[in-house]
C-alpha cells in the first residue's frame, strides 16, 4: 500500500469548483424547460486550480460555458467591484474581460463567457474537452498579435474567439 502521507494536499480550488457546480445544479433544476437548456449536457466544474491565489476553472452548464475566477478559502479576495462590473485579468494568452457576478450560496465569482447557448454540444464529453482546451489555451498560449483576448465578444476580424482559444490560425 503506497504511503499517502507524502502526497501533496488537494488543491482548494477543486472544492471551490465543486461548490460552484452544486450551486449551478440547483439553478439547472429551475431551467430545464427553457429553450436555452441543452438536456444532453450536465453541470460540471472543469480544470479548477489555484492560479495567482484564486480559483480558476471552467463552469459547464446546459446553457453556458464560462471561464470563472472565485475566491479560495484563506486566499486573497478578488478586487473590489459591484455585480455587473467588468474587470480585466491578464493571462499568458492575453487580457480577458470578466463580468463580476454573484450566485446564491456562493461567494462572488467573476466570469468570462466562452459559449452560450450550448446547443452546439452533443455530449458532456465534447463540452468537457472544449472547456479543458479553452483553459489550457488561456494559461499556456503565448500572446497573440495583441495582448487582448475577449471572451465576451469575438476579437476583430479575421480571427474568431474559438480559433484563438483553440490555437488555430485566422480563417
Amino acid at each position: 500500500m503506497p504511503n499517502d502521507r507524502n502526497a501533496p494536499p488537494p488543491d482548494p480550488a477543486i472544492a471551490v469548483g465543486e461548490g460552484l457546480a452544486a450551486a449551478y445544479r440547483a439553478v439547472a433544476a429551475r431551467m430545464r424547460d427553457l429553450p436555452v437548456y441543452n438536456p444532453r449536457l450536465a453541470v460540471e466544474a472543469v480544470g479548477f486550480r489555484t492560479w495567482e491565489g484564486v480559483a480558476l476553472g471552467v463552469m459547464v452548464t446546459p446553457w453556458f460555458m464560462n471561464l470563472v475566477l472565485a475566491v479560495v478559502p484563506g486566499g486573497p479576495a478578488l478586487p473590489d467591484a459591484r455585480v455587473g462590473d467588468s474587470r480585466e485579468v491578464r493571462f499568458p494568452a492575453g487580457t480577458i474581460a470578466f463580468t463580476v457576478g454573484a450566485l446564491a450560496g456562493v461567494r462572488r465569482l467573476d466570469a468570462a463567457s466562452l459559449f452560450s447557448p450550448m446547443a452546439g454540444f452533443d455530449a458532456p464529453e465534447s463540452a468537457r474537452e472544449a472547456a479543458a482546451a479553452a483553459l489550457a489555451a488561456v494559461l499556456d498560449q503565448p500572446p497573440a498579435d495583441t495582448d487582448r483576448v475577449s471572451c465576451t465578444a469575438p476579437p476583430p476580424a479575421p480571427r474568431d474567439r474559438r480559433a484563438l482559444l483553440f490555437g488555430r490560425g485566422a480563417s
